[in-house]
């Protein structure tokens, strides 16, 4: 759209017309120029129209959308499902073990021994169906796809506790619900919120067993409901689907790919057609049209081994489709790795091809992708699963299965815990197990350190070195010449040192 001429361009044009042309042209021009790039509104950047809203708004129009392309993709593409099982993996792995550090260990062991107990299907969940790992993975996948999930707090008398928990999808919000129990309070997506736009409580939609008949919705206080996702504006109070920067560009990907198998198979055909050398071929003519036996070659196909005799004056001219598509593979690979890159995650995590790597860049990669998923379980852990384990302590209390002193006045001492990790798989165990030595041995790592990156609890390890030093030593084999091949050594205030020749080195 050009600049619009005021009074004094149009007395301008009127005296100088070239004079006036010029200074509209010159006003077009400075307003159309940006000082950012970014913000041009030229002819290239003319279609992208956009405006500055709230978290809330922004999302709003668009969330259900976004959740149910997402989903489709994780029924029917691979590339996703990559994405989400890198995640599975490696969030939760083979599940997150507690590991209780009250300063009473008789303590300590007893709610050990309660938690791994409660962790079994039976206990925790109230369907009966899933571990709590088993239930902590389908979150991830959930927080991912769909962009966030709830837990609900239940009490009831199915397990050995009578606290269980009951799993949602965001889908279960009643975002048609306005009704709100306290003064002030909004009811916005199905969540009441107060006036620090903090949770109060939830609507949560309840459906009949098959899922096709909706029943009225009830109401759960904030305290009993756990609603986790990412939130990435200030503004923000409900979840986005955590791949929709890349939904499009997997939707894109998979058509092609699609396209590109598509033409491989027609590529890959032979086919055949006859031609007639003579029109009406199939009737000759002479004195032996009546008795001349007619082919028809409707239905005929090319087999392997195949003899067919033709009428007389057909030919068969066969066609051979050629073709490469190996140009394809660049193209996948690239968007491939963009789609990665979008979820924090390097190519080989998601596409599991290791061909092109080192271990050098092999080793980067995982320490990277270590650190997206290290975010993932930080939140897991902070949000959900302290919150789960407190309501066990709590639970447990009451039901008379622990009876920890002074409990109420000093709870947050019966709290303390400590979540152990599964322990990583490392490409060359040799060295990296050199490199903790040196570590250790350098004052850069603690013992407790190393035995917590491989998820194990370091006074654990030491009582099963001990065990096993002294049932060894009980059949009269040295284990200091097996463990450490003929050296010495010793742990002790957090060092390591080693007695070699006499010599102790280590830590001064």
């Amino acid at each position: 759209m050009g600049a619009k001429a005021n009074i004094l361009d149009k007395a301008i044009g009127y005296l100088n017309p070239r004079a006036g042309n010029a200074r509209l042209a010159w006003r077009e021009c400075m307003e159309a120029r940006s000082n950012y790039d970014a913000a041009d509104s030229g002819r290239l950047q003319g279609r992208w129209t956009v405006q500055n809203q709230t978290a809330e708004l922004t999302d709003v129009y668009d969330r259900d959308t976004v959740r149910a392309r997402a989903r489709d993709l994780e029924r029917n593409s691979d590339i996703e499902n990559g994405i989400l099982r890198a995640f599975k993996r490696n969030v939760i792995g083979s599940g997150l073990h507690v590991r209780v550090t009250t300063g009473d260990q008789e303590m300590d062991q007893e709610i050990e021994r309660l938690w791994k107990r409660w962790c079994k299907a039976r206990n925790c969940d109230v369907t009966g169906t899933q571990s709590l790992s088993q239930m902590m993975r389908m979150c991830i996948q959930r927080k991912i796809v769909d962009g966030g999930f709830l837990i609900l707090k239940r009490y009831t008398d199915q397990g050995f506790l009578p606290f269980q928990l009951q799993v949602l999808e965001v889908d279960d919000l009643d975002t048609t619900q306005m009704q709100t129990h306290g003064k002030g309070n909004r009811v916005i997506g199905g969540v009441e919120y107060n006036a620090w736009n903090r949770p109060q409580g939830y609507w949560i939609r309840q459906w009949s067993v098959d899922g096709l008949y909706q029943l009225p919705s009830i109401y759960v206080e904030a305290k009993d409901v756990i609603f986790y996702f990412t939130k990435r504006r200030p503004t923000q109070i409900r979840e986005m689907s955590d791949i929709a920067p890349t939904v499009k560009r997997i939707k894109d990907l998979n058509e092609f790919m699609n396209a590109v198998t598509v033409k491989e198979r027609i590529l890959s055909c032979l086919a055949a057609f006859i031609k007639r050398l003579i029109p009406g071929s199939g009737n000759p003519l002479g004195r032996n049209r009546e008795g001349a036996r007619e082919t028809n070659y409707e239905g005929r196909k090319i087999v392997p081994g195949m003899i067919m005799e033709l009428n007389p004056g057909d030919d068969v001219v066969s066609i051979n489709p050629s073709g490469n598509g190996a140009d394809a593979t660049s193209f996948i690979k690239a968007n491939q790795r963009m789609i990665s890159a979008g979820s924090g995650l390097s190519y080989e995590a998601t596409s599991r091809d290791l061909s092109e790597v080192t271990y050098s860049s092999a080793r980067q990669g995982l320490i990277e992708d270590d650190m997206t998923y290290s975010e993932e379980r930080e939140g897991i852990e902070n949000i959900v699963l302290d919150e789960i384990y407190e309501s066990f302590v709590i639970s447990c209390y009451l039901a008379g299965l622990i009876n920890p002193p002074g409990f109420w006045e000093n709870k947050e001492k019966w709290f303390y815990h400590e979540w152990v990790t599964e322990p990583r798989r490392w490409i060359d165990p040799q060295k990296e197990a050199n490199a903790n030595k040196i570590a250790i041995a350098t004052g850069q790592k603690t013992f407790q350190q190393i035995c917590s990156e491989n998820g194990r609890d370091w006074k654990q390890v030491i009582d099963e070195i001990a065990e096993a030093k002294e049932y060894a030593a009980e059949k009269g084999i040295d284990m200091d010449a097996i463990l450490y091949d003929g050296k010495e050594a010793t742990i002790y205030d957090d060092e390591l040192k080693t007695v070699r020749g006499g010599v102790e080195s280590g830590r001064p």
